[in-house]
């Protein structure tokens, strides 16, 4: 999983992109 990379403070956001 990516979210785990940007953490949990932008995983919020960057999760979103992550996905995509």
């Amino acid at each position: 999983v990516e979210r785990k990379k940007y953490g949990k403070r932008k995983a919020r956001r960057s999760f979103q992109f992550s996905k995509r």
